[in-house]
């Protein structure tokens, strides 16, 4: 068996399945219940100094 053969057979059967397993993981992995804090405070990210800027390095010493 050529060597293109054997990799298309693999990529069109085992690897199309484990990747569709590791996007269900990530899906299932978002999704938990102890992750939304987490996410809620990564998303608010840009809008930390909505009202002011941020301090500068002088300002703070």
């Amino acid at each position: 068996m050529e060597t293109y053969s054997l990799l298309r057979q693999f990529a069109d059967s085992w690897m199309l399945l484990a990747l569709f397993a590791f996007f269900v993981g990530m899906i299932v992995w978002v999704m938990r219940p102890g992750s939304s804090k987490v996410y809620e405070d990564v998303s608010n990210i840009p809008f930390r100094h909505d009202d002011k800027p941020a301090a500068t390095k002088e300002a703070r010493t």
